[in-house]
């Protein structure tokens, strides 16, 4: 998949499919290799699946448990390398029983096969000898482990964490080193990719860094001892994102990029973007970019570089991107692609074009080709035919309309027929529209735009269009079109109204280009409920040409003020009266504009008008709060007042949850009732269900400010209950405190004191003798057999006086025995 534009795609995308489809789903791909022939596909569970070109298994090997590093096939497609991450090299034969095994302490990374190398920490050469027997050759180590490795002719060229060699095999030397630009990158993340062009031409691309070297000989009198053959760079130059893959294109390259893009927070890792396909133009020192394609993997948010590879088939135009979970093969577009675009684009003339040019390369399109000349060469020739055949002879020209009616194509030829100085009969014309308005609506609307009014007779076709509305009633093309006509007939108080029923744009246009103003005074209240701007700068502009209602004169006079306060200065006399009558909140703001108003001549009549205003506002809003009907006088400050902060003091007074209900209401879709809700409501009504209830994207001015008082008043409640709170417990605690010294405090009993109930001493005279005395809180004592019974409550007693004065009772605390 790609992005679309109006740029045509250089590739063709599909997936690999079949067989490959039910491998990704329980394994995931490591690499791959193309041959002409077959595919060669290794996997993360250490399997090697052959595959045609459909994505079909032919072949499957399991050749370890861990995963595949590289897959290499020789030019003849009968032997195969292989190694994986435990340490293991195969090469065998794919149709005999000839191989090569070898184990290694570390993982293989990459191997090449011709002859054969495997690299891991150093680079080794095998090869036979007339013995028959395999030869080692160490070309390289000590440089870290190698991560990848190219074989072109006699030419290896490999990379390890530093830099690019490049070794040839035939004189035994290295050629040269080819140092890696940025240093910062990690190259187990960011490896190398090599791809041989042709013999001599390499190209590298490392991190966002490309550079293209050819090999060349060297001339025999500059080599001492120089290898014979030495590496120029004819291109370098750096992208702006990683590079994961590289493949030729004739003298362009195919670059598959992995993409990251930045979080918007600080704190997230950065995205991993869809990868990209581009197609560009190397120069010496820059690149020119062809194409560029997204390329919709699966699972490529999880991706990383290392995880894309890009294979190539170079017998033909085949890209193979290789990441974990899905394998997508790029074409370039052939000739039927390129037809397919132009169709697409109803570019038809080019298409045809294309077709003729590359006829012997068309495959799909033989079929569409054909049908799309007879289309064309129908066209040009009817053009032809009318233009130079019939020429003027307009009984030709009816000839050959009726024998387009007699096949039922009379739609062809409406727009070749003469409508500048030969014209025919009314009558064909008429035919003509009569069948555009069976079936086509739109296009009979063009004729009618297109066609000058005269050629046909107009009430005819108006009768028909008027038939037609009867079975449908509300087609606003036929409305539009009937309203046209009615315009051209000279009939425009039927146009204007069909124009204003459909609400449509150019009413205004029909108006000023006709000069209908004295039709319109009628029609005020419609264009105003069409559009009220348009329709005072109508009154505005020709204000000459239209009488208007008082109520409509006002609203002129009012927007004729606010654009200019000097404007119609004759009539701000009136406009006092007009604003205190139909616009009481907006008489303030103009005698405060107004340099024109008589104030000296009016001053007294302007401030009874306001005082009496006011004073019949308090009136009736005093009158329905003492008799009891709060929603009316709160509806009265509200609409009649305007006023938020008189309402909210109102609701105050009243605290009545339904009123402040009533004033939440009416206020939600009032920016400044909601500030000045926002303001004083917090200490009344939970300030939520205010907020809830405003409608997401209103502006409200002071938001912030509000939103800061409620907290500020939500903390100061929670402290001042928090201090009540406290004054509270230490209240409480000093009087419990103080009751707990008083009832433990001892009383005083003598002779002095009496009993209550028998008024006598409360001690008797003769101390020999027993009594019992009771004395409660209060200080009152009784002798025990001077209590009533009723004041006695299980084992509580309780003080006849002091339950006689409704104090309290109280209990008695000593019981003296003697």
């Amino acid at each position: 998949e790609f992005d679309e534009s109006e740029e045509e795609p250089k590739l063709k995308y599909e997936r690999l499919a079949n067989g490959v489809s039910e491998i990704l789903q329980k394994d995931a791909a490591s690499c791959m290799t193309v041959h002409d022939k077959f595919l060669a596909l290794g996997t993360h569970f250490g399997k090697v699946f052959l595959l045609d070109v459909q994505g079909n298994v032919t072949q499957k090997f399991d050749i370890s448990t861990v995963k595949i590093n590289q897959i290499s096939l020789d030019d003849s497609g009968e032997h195969v390398g292989i190694c994986s991450e435990d340490g293991k090299v195969q090469v065998f034969g794919l149709y005999t029983r000839e191989g090569f095994h070898d184990n290694f302490d570390c993982p293989i990374k990459v191997s090449g096969l011709l002859k054969l190398s495997c690299i891991y920490f150093f680079l080794q050469l095998y090869e036979r000898n007339w013995l028959n027997r395999w030869k080692t050759i160490t070309l390289h180590e000590g440089e870290g482990i190698i991560t990848n490795v190219k074989w072109r002719g006699s030419l290896v060229a490999w990379a390890n964490s530093l830099s690019v060699k490049i070794y040839d095999i035939n004189a035994k030397q290295r050629i040269t080193n080819v140092l890696r630009d940025n240093t910062s990158l990690r190259p187990d993340m960011y490896p190398c990719s090599l791809c041989w062009k042709d013999n001599t031409t390499l190209i590298i691309g490392w991190g966002t860094s490309v550079k293209i070297c050819i090999v060349k000989e060297r001339d025999p009198t500059e080599m001492r001892d120089l290898p014979s053959r030495y590496v120029e760079i004819v291109s370098a130059f750096d992208t702006e994102f990683f590079i994961s893959g590289l493949a030729p294109l004739g003298d362009q390259i195919v670059i598959l990029y992995y993409v990251k893009e930045a979080s918007e927070h600080q704190d997230e890792k950065e995205l991993r973007s869809r990868p990209r396909l581009d197609i560009v133009q190397p120069l010496p020192e820059s690149y020119e970019e062809i194409s560029s394609d997204a390329l919709t993997v699966r699972n490529f948010q999880e991706n990383e570089c290392l995880d894309y590879r890009l294979e190539h088939s170079e017998g033909e135009s085949l890209f193979y991107i290789i990441s974990p979970k899905d394998i997508v093969v790029a074409k370039e577009r052939d000739q039927d692609d390129h037809i397919d675009w132009l169709l697409d684009k109803k570019k038809y003339e080019e298409a045809l074009m294309a077709a003729e040019i590359s006829h012997k390369n068309i495959k799909r399109h033989e079929v569409q080709v054909y049908i799309l000349i007879f289309q064309l060469i129908n066209m040009y020739f009817l053009q032809l035919k009318c233009q130079k055949v019939l020429g003027k002879n307009m009984e030709l020209w009816e000839n050959e309309v009726y024998r387009f009616k007699t096949i039922g194509q009379l739609k062809a030829i409406s727009q070749y027929l003469p409508r500048g100085d030969l014209r025919l009969r009314p009558a064909i014309y008429e035919m003509i529209l009569h069948e555009f308005l069976k079936s086509d609506f739109e296009g009979f609307a063009t004729l009618i735009r297109e066609w000058p009014g005269d050629l046909y007779n107009n009430m005819t076709i108006v009768q028909a269009v008027s038939d037609r509305l009867k079975k449908d009633q509300n087609n606003r093309t036929l409305l539009t079109t009937l309203a046209e006509l009615y315009t051209y007939d000279q009939r425009y108080d039927k146009a204007l109204e069909i124009y204003l029923r459909l609400r449509h744009k150019d009413v205004y246009q029909l108006i000023h280009k006709h000069n209908l103003f004295s039709s319109i005074e009628d029609k005020i209240v419609l264009l105003m409920e069409f559009d009220k701007e348009k329709a005072v700068d109508m009154l505005l502009d020709n204000e000459d040409k239209i009488s208007v209602s008082i109520t409509h004169f006002f609203s002129y006079l009012h927007k004729l003020f606010k654009r200019d306060p000097h404007k119609g200065h004759k009539y701000h006399e009136m406009l006092i009266s007009l604003y205190a009558e139909y616009d009481r909140p907006n008489l303030l703001p103009f005698l405060r504009d107004s340099t024109h108003c008589p104030l000296e001549k009016l001053c007294g009549r302007i401030i009874i008008l306001i005082c009496l205003y006011y004073l019949v506002v308090l009136t009736c809003f005093f009158i329905s709060g003492r008799m009891g009907n709060s929603r009316r006088a709160l509806q009265m400050i509200m609409e009649e007042l305007y006023d938020v902060d008189k309402a909210i003091e109102f609701a105050k007074e009243q605290d009545d949850a339904e009123l402040w209900e009533d004033l939440i209401s009416y206020s939600i879709d009032k920016p400044p009732f909601i500030t000045g809700l926002l303001n004083n409501i917090g200490t009344h009504v939970d300030p939520i269900l205010l907020i809830h209830r405003i409608k997401e994207g209103m502006e409200i001015p002071n938001l912030r400010d509000s939103l800061v008082k409620i907290l500020h008043d939500y903390n100061l409640q929670i402290l001042l209950r928090e201090g009540c709170k406290k004054i509270l417990v230490a209240d409480s605690l000093s009087l419990l405190k103080k009751m707990h010294r008083t009832q433990t405090r001892g009383v005083r009993v003598d002779e002095e004191n009496i009993c209550e109930s028998c008024h006598e001493a409360i001690l008797p005279l003769d101390t020999a003798k027993s009594y019992n005395i009771v004395v409660f809180h209060c200080r009152h004592m009784f002798h025990k057999e001077c209590l009533s019974s009723s004041s006695t409550v299980s084992t509580f007693q309780f003080c006849n006086i002091c339950s006689a004065k409704r104090r309290g009772p109280g209990s008695g605390i000593v019981e003296i025995k003697k």
